[in-house]
């Protein structure tokens, strides 16, 4: 865990952007916020980009779409994470900008200051992050796309433990603690367990378990 987190939040609305970064003043000393931007362009040419640990973006901005901002910060800022956070949830929305590569979602309209900080933590720490009406979105379109099959893929004893931990909320090292094994080798077994079901994020890996009776609520 970091002890010390520094972001930049991209969005077109100053007193947004100043609010944010009052309330973590106020409440949150392990957020910094290092930067700020009204658009694309101006985000780009902050030199705290290089060092930053995440983006926080409003996916509606006045230059560029998110989504051509997530593309070019995935090619040219691979190591930054990227939080998004919009009033807009539309389904066609946030299935783009998860296939465009975002680690989390977050709405504003459902959000509070708690659950934005949690979500920052949660991303920088490798862990995706999304609101509860953002999961229902993804859990709603996985569900549509797997109407068209009644196969059950079939998962090993070790990727059941994983997909029972992450729905305790353990973070990949303390999953790779609680089983011995590295976090390296928990990333691997996920990218496995995505590519059977044919998702890209823990949410939707635990609700399709937790659907299937894979795991229980309870164990």
């Amino acid at each position: 865990m970091k002890e010390t987190i520094h972001i930049i939040i991209v969005d077109d609305h100053r007193l947004f952007r100043m609010g944010l970064r009052n309330t973590f003043q106020l409440v949150c000393s392990d957020i910094v916020v290092e930067g700020e931007a009204d658009c694309g362009k101006a985000l780009f040419a902050l030199p705290m980009l290089h060092t930053a640990d995440l983006v926080l973006l409003d996916i509606n901005l006045p230059d560029m779409s998110g989504i051509d901002i997530v593309h070019k910060l995935r090619s040219d800022y691979p190591a930054v994470k990227i939080l998004a956070i919009s009033a807009e949830n539309a389904t066609e929305t946030v299935v783009a900008m998860i296939d465009a590569g975002i680690d989390g979602f977050i709405s504003k309209q459902q959000g509070d200051a708690g659950e934005l900080a949690e979500a920052i933590r949660s991303v920088v720490n490798s862990e995706e992050y999304f609101g509860r009406d953002i999961a229902a979105i993804i859990y709603d379109v996985y569900v549509s796309k797997k109407k068209t099959t009644s196969i059950t893929p079939e998962f090993t004893a070790r990727e059941r433990d994983i997909i029972a931990l992450c729905r305790d909320g353990l973070l990949y090292k303390e999953i790779a603690d609680r089983l011995g094994i590295s976090a390296h080798t928990v990333n691997s077994h996920k990218k496995h367990i995505y590519e059977k079901l044919g998702i890209n994020n823990t949410t939707a890996m635990v609700q399709y378990a937790l659907k299937k009776g894979i795991i229980k609520l309870e164990t």
